[in-house]
């Protein structure tokens, strides 16, 4: 297998250097830096509007994957057909990864699913998993019926692993070799793949899985260290034998974790058996972390998915539940004020003020509470110093509370000329920055452990603790003390 001609073989000389004028290295070319711009959408529109086909193929031919997805969900929607069927044909497979899931439903039905089965057979088989997860049964399996069997296997592999998963994330083309071979078998095994299309090698890889005789990873090689020592060395000799191994079923969640605990740039997938199956790259844990955080903060609103490019009727259907169960946390507040309406009635400023104290309270219950999720998220709090960080937001409240109890204090003392009036203020801020912040950070830890995701559900049981407390403390204040 190893190429004697292959030994004494001098370098290439490197090619001559780019010329800084070229468009990848002039800084003054802002789409090189930060995409296309408003002026590259204005005019892919003008030639639209215009039927200038050969205008927007020129045009759009020019950008890269991700632009071109940027730009298609910069579009109206007829826009977005005219821009797809003029261009389809042109556009690179990975395209249609970059691009939002409503708006991929919609390239989907105007492509359709023919062709869409060729863009699936050109792409990695974790990006083709992810087009085809949000196709339904049918539609997958018409696109996979019109993909190669080769192929049309490892997707059906990877799509009965669970969602979210290890093996939805993995691609299965790696660079695998045997302990035994030397460096020298290795590097004419992956020129020889890539010339004859024997075995498919990854399109990107950084590092090269070392094997048993079972199949299981016992190193790994990153490529510069296979390219810094000679020919004949082992790769056994010069494997990574403390590696992060990556089991099939670990949630993607845990896979983002262990890639930014360790700095890792790939990792290796096993199955039960502990078999080498598939390859985790950096790039796919960039996107994993990127989607749990828009997944966090949409739940955080109440929201299941993004909206951005959804039909207002839908976007208002999938708003609805959300807001009829704050609906009722508002009247259960409402029912607190209620009992208080009497003093408010005779004490009008209580009326002015009271928004103020629930208004402090949920600001400060916020800024715990978004602490508390992110830092669950990402395992840096944890039961060992759940307690220390509940009584850090206490403390927090104590010092704020009281600060704005004496600001607040001032105020209404000056606005409505009553000492007490300031003095009840001021209580209830403080007793409603207190338990703002020790609420804020112990729900999230509480729903976690009822196995509840706390981005879920946190916000509107802050809202209600701190909307009943600051208008219960206030108002009953302001009834003792100036009825």
């Amino acid at each position: 297998m190893t190429d004697p001609n292959l030994e004494n073989r001098t370098p290439e000389a490197p090619a001559s250097e780019p010329s800084p004028a070229t468009p990848q290295n002039n800084p003054e070319d802002d789409s090189s830096i930060v995409g296309i711009t408003h002026e590259d959408v204005n005019n892919v529109i003008d030639a639209l509007e215009a039927g200038d086909e050969n205008s927007v193929r020129e045009q759009v031919a020019d950008l890269h994957f991700s632009d071109a997805a940027d730009l298609m969900e910069r579009l109206g929607p007829d826009h977005r057909r005219a821009m797809l069927e003029a261009t389809h044909d042109i556009l690179d497979p990975e395209f249609f990864t970059e691009l939002d899931e409503t708006v991929r439903d919609e390239a989907v039905d105007i492509i359709g699913l023919e062709a869409m089965a060729g863009v699936v057979a050109e792409l990695d088989t974790d990006d083709a998993i992810e087009i085809l997860d949000d196709l339904d049964h049918h539609e997958q399996q018409q696109v996979l019926g019109a993909i190669p069997e080769a192929d049309r296997t490892l997707i059906e592999e990877g799509l009965a692993y669970a969602e979210y998963t290890a093996g939805r994330l993995m691609q299965r083309d790696f660079m695998a070799v045997p302990q035994f071979w030397t460096v020298g078998e290795t590097i004419d095994f992956m020129r020889h793949s890539a010339e004859h299309d024997e075995w498919s090698l990854p399109d990107v890889f950084y590092d090269i899985v070392v094997v048993d005789p079972k199949h299981k990873p016992v190193g790994t090689i990153p490529l510069s260290t296979l390219l810094h020592n000679k020919r004949p060395v082992r790769v056994s000799d010069i494997m990574h034998e403390e590696m992060k191994i990556v089991p099939v079923d670990m949630d993607q969640e845990e896979v983002a974790f262990l890639f930014r605990q360790r700095d890792l740039v790939s990792a290796p997938v096993v199955n039960a058996d502990g078999r080498l199956i598939g390859m985790i790259t950096i790039d796919d844990v960039v996107d994993v972390i990127d989607e749990e955080a828009e997944d966090d903060i949409m739940r955080m609103g109440g929201l299941t998915e993004d909206d951005l490019y959804s039909a207002t009727l839908a976007t208002a259907k999938s708003r609805f539940t959300w807001l009829f169960v704050n609906l009722f946390t508002a009247l259960l507040a409402a029912n607190v004020i209620a009992l208080f309406q009497h003093s408010i009635e005779k004490v009008v400023a209580l009326a002015v003020l009271m928004p103020i104290v629930a208004g402090m309270g949920g600001n400060a219950g916020t800024q715990a509470l978004t602490v508390a999720v992110r830092a669950l998220a990402t395992k840096e709090l944890t039961a060992s110093n759940a307690l220390r960080q509940i009584g850090k937001e206490g403390l927090v409240g104590v010092i704020n509370g009281i600060l704005f109890a004496l600001l607040m204090g001032g105020v209404a003392w000056l606005w409505f000329g009553s000492p007490t009036l300031g003095l009840v203020i001021g209580l209830a801020i403080v007793a409603n920055l207190i338990v703002a912040g020790l609420a804020g950070a112990t729900i999230p830890i509480a729903l976690q452990r009822a196995g509840v995701d706390p981005a879920i559900a946190s916000s509107v049981f802050l809202t209600t603790i701190t909307d009943v407390v600051g208008f219960l403390v206030f108002l009953g204040l302001g009834t003792a003390l100036l009825m």
